[in-house]
């Protein structure tokens, strides 16, 4: 494989599932997923500057398109179900957008279609910080502690760190994403929103979610909210995967 680095899971021949994480996240986050999707081809991906992919600029939404759809191309995959969180919201749109033929259904999970620049702003300027641990049980303990998680288990948070928190040469511990790439996610996503996919597409939101999302009445959309906040993927598994499931 190329740039990216991607997982699966399910059938090798089954109908292709493209999962698309948010930033600072990687492709591993929809494992527990797959295990919903038993007949399906699940695919997660990880973008430049996140995991265990390429770090190397551009981090543009152009290139990680660019990036996605040569991925897909690589995977053998020319028609897909596209599944994305936040930022991988916004890149399912995208990718519908310019290449409509290669979406044959949206699922957006809370999606991240275009945040308010003041937000990405105070965003951006926390990812300038250098935010470390001393080992992952402090690193499990400040995400569960920084508000916008409400009902995830810990048990999750235990595999996220395991997935993805890596110990530096100083010997503290950080979560594995380049801080440069993820700046630059949050300027891509002060930009004006893409439009709506036109295939079916189901949008989860989160109750409690800190993005707000205003979805216009479509006759291609349908909405399901759960009690959650913007990881509905980790507050909400059962209620999400189940819309998911049933969706797809």
């Amino acid at each position: 494989m190329g740039t990216l680095h991607v997982q699966e899971w399910g059938v090798r021949t089954g109908s292709p599932v493209v999962c698309l994480h948010g930033v600072t996240g990687h492709g591993g986050r929809f494992a527990a997923l797959a295990g919903r999707l038993p007949s399906h081809r699940v695919v997660g991906v990880t973008y430049r500057g996140h995991g265990e992919s390429e770090w190397e600029p551009p981090w543009s939404i152009a290139q990680h398109v660019d990036d996605l759809l040569a991925t897909c191309e690589e995977l053998g995959i020319e028609r897909a179900a596209w599944i994305g969180h936040s930022f991988g919201g916004r890149l399912v749109a995208e990718v519908a957008a310019v290449a409509p033929g290669r979406v044959e259904r949206a699922v957006l999970l809370d999606p991240a279609l275009h945040v308010d620049p003041a937000v990405a702003l105070a965003r951006a300027e926390l990812t300038r910080e250098d935010v470390s641990f001393s080992g992952p049980d402090e690193a499990i303990d400040a995400r569960l502690a920084d508000g916008s998680l409400f009902t995830t288990p810990r048990a999750i948070l235990e595999d996220e760190a395991r997935a993805h928190l890596v110990r530096s040469d100083d010997g503290r511990w950080r979560w594995r994403w380049f801080p440069p790439a993820v700046i630059t996610a949050w300027s891509e996503m002060a930009r004006p929103a893409p439009p709506w996919p036109t295939c079916p597409t189901l949008v989860v939101l989160g109750a409690r979610s800190w993005i707000p999302v205003d979805v216009p009445e479509l006759d291609n959309v349908r909405v399901v909210t759960v009690p959650g906040g913007h990881s509905v993927l980790w507050d909400d598994f059962d209620a999400t995967a189940d819309a998911i499931a049933s969706f797809l």
